[in-house]
Order: C-alpha cells, then sequence, then structure tokens
C-alpha cells in the first residue's frame, strides 16, 4: 500500500552510482520513491523496498518521461522533488570524437534533463511548490582536460539551472544544482564513453598518461552515498542557495577557481590533477 501523505521524490538514473544510493537514502528517510530508469531489470532490489516505485524512464524518449510522470502522479498523489542523476561522460580530445558521440552526449545530459524539467514543471506550477534537483558536475565550472564535450555539456546545465531560478523563484519552486568532483560510480566504467572513432591518433600519448590519472582518481573520490546525502540536504533545504559541491577535490578545486590567478590555477589543471597539484591547492587555500 502507497502512502500519499509522504513526500515523493523521481529520481532519473537510478539503477547504480549515485542515482541508486539516492533511491535508497530517500526510502531509508521515509519518502516514496520513484526510481526510474532505462531499464528496470537492473532495478537491484530496489522494487522491493517499500515506498519505491520502479518504472522505466529514458531521457532520450520524451513518451516514457511523460509516462513514468504520469504513473509516478497515480501512484503517489504527486511529485515534491526531481532529481535529474540521468548521463554520461564522454572523455576524450575534442577532435578524436564523433559527431554522433557528442550529439549523444548533449541529447543525453542536456535536452533529456530539459525534457524531464519541462514534464513535471506544469506538476509544480498547479501545486505552486516542488523543487528540481539537478545534477551537473564540478567540471560545469572546472574545465578539465579531455572533458571539453562533457565540461560543455556540464556548463550548460549550469547555465540552464541557474537561470530556471529568476523563472521559477515567483512560483514557489525551488531549484538546486549539485556539482560532484571524482565520485567512485561506474562513471568511469559502463557510463563512460573513450572511444576515438576518428582515428586521430596525435593525442594518443597524452590521452593515455590523462585516463591513467583519472582512472586511480575515480576510485578515490566521495562515495555515492556521500553524493546522495548532499543531494537529500539540497533537496529539503528551503535556503536560497543554489550549488552544492560533492567531495574534497571539488570543494578545492572550486575554491581554487574563485581565488587564485587564472594563469596559477590552468598550470595546476596541466599538472594532470596529480596527487602533487592537490597538494599545492590546498597549501595555496588552507595553509595556516
Amino acid at each position: 500500500m502507497t502512502d500519499k501523505q509522504q513526500k515523493t521524490v523521481l529520481i532519473t538514473g537510478a539503477s547504480s552510482g549515485i542515482g541508486y544510493a539516492t533511491a535508497r537514502l530517500f526510502q531509508k528517510k521515509g519518502w516514496n520513491v520513484v526510481a526510474t530508469m532505462r531499464n528496470p531489470g537492473d532495478a537491484s532490489g530496489l522494487a522491493a523496498l517499500p515506498g519505491v516505485l520502479v518504472l522505466r524512464l529514458d531521457v532520450n524518449d520524451r513518451n516514457s518521461i511523460e509516462s513514468a510522470i504520469r504513473e509516478a502522479i497515480s501512484e503517489f498523489g504527486s511529485i515534491d522533488v526531481l532529481v535529474n542523476n540521468a548521463g554520461y561522460g564522454l572523455m576524450g580530445a575534442f577532435e578524436t570524437l564523433s559527431e554522433a558521440q557528442i550529439i549523444r552526449q548533449f541529447d543525453t545530459n542536456v535536452f533529456g534533463l530539459m525534457e524531464t524539467c519541462r514534464a513535471v514543471l506544469p506538476h509544480f506550477r498547479e501545486r505552486s511548490s516542488g523543487v528540481l534537483v539537478n545534477v551537473a558536475s564540478m567540471v560545469g565550472r572546472v574545465p578539465l582536460p579531455l572533458y571539453s564535450v562533457y565540461n560543455s555539456s556540464k556548463w550548460a546545465v549550469e547555465g540552464f539551472t541557474e537561470g530556471l531560478i529568476y523563472e521559477l523563484g515567483p512560483l514557489g519552486i525551488g531549484v538546486k544544482i549539485i556539482e560532484p568532483g571524482a565520485v567512485n560510480t561506474a562513471f568511469f566504467g559502463r557510463s563512460s564513453d573513450r572511444e576515438n572513432n576518428t582515428g586521430v591518433s596525435s593525442y594518443a600519448y597524452y590521452s593515455k598518461a590523462q585516463f591513467g590519472v583519472m582512472d586511480k582518481t575515480g576510485p578515490g573520490g566521495a562515495t555515492p552515498e556521500q553524493a546522495a546525502e548532499v543531494i537529500y540536504r539540497a533537496s529539503t533545504d528551503a535556503s536560497p542557495r543554489l550549488r552544492y559541491s560533492v567531495g574534497m577535490d571539488a570543494r578545492m578545486l572550486l575554491a581554487a577557481r574563485r581565488l587564485l590567478p587564472e594563469t596559477l590555477f590552468r598550470s595546476m589543471i596541466r599538472m594532470s590533477l596529480s596527487e602533487k597539484a592537490f597538494s599545492s591547492i590546498g597549501k595555496l587555500l588552507y595553509k595556516s
């Protein structure tokens, strides 16, 4: 039996990683949870939890978005929070990426997110309440090497979401941005794409070195559960705060971008964000 008196959250990309951890946390906190994903068979036990509804939602399929939102409202009576978490990472030097890869990156990370917002906003407007939580990234404000297209997709999410605060605030709708740094999820595995489909080899040596650093950084980052805690805090924070970072690397690099001269900051990025680079940033920002 469902409880229509409880608050309800709808989460995209909930089959694993941050989305899965967020679904578990909201359920633990007593919320109704609509855990959506492209393949509901990947629910990993979520469907067995009380108050959890697992639905198919592919952000690249408008019909699936609208269907999931209708079913969620029918089941629980309302949606109070939308967490736009679905996405994937396209990695590699820009010239090595195909047009199809770039289109997929924006279709998923930007246009799919926008369509999910578009589908839920009439419901929020009707109720004069609701919170949009868009998961962007640290690289939405701190570009990293070999992420040129992924960087730009997350910059688009940042700009889109910040613009919404002026449109939706007067309607009683909250808007939040989550900015994770490295998180130990499938982002560096099945949720990433680093295939060179163009045959360009000039960047091969640099890419191999950089990917080596990235693959070591991810497992040492924040946990999905820590990211979920930040998402929950943002979702329930009635203050006008817009941005919430996840992980020490995100906090340090975002602070460095804000406080340090641009040339010094770029030189740190060129150091491949190695352990030495993070140490240098920390000493500059937090020295006693």
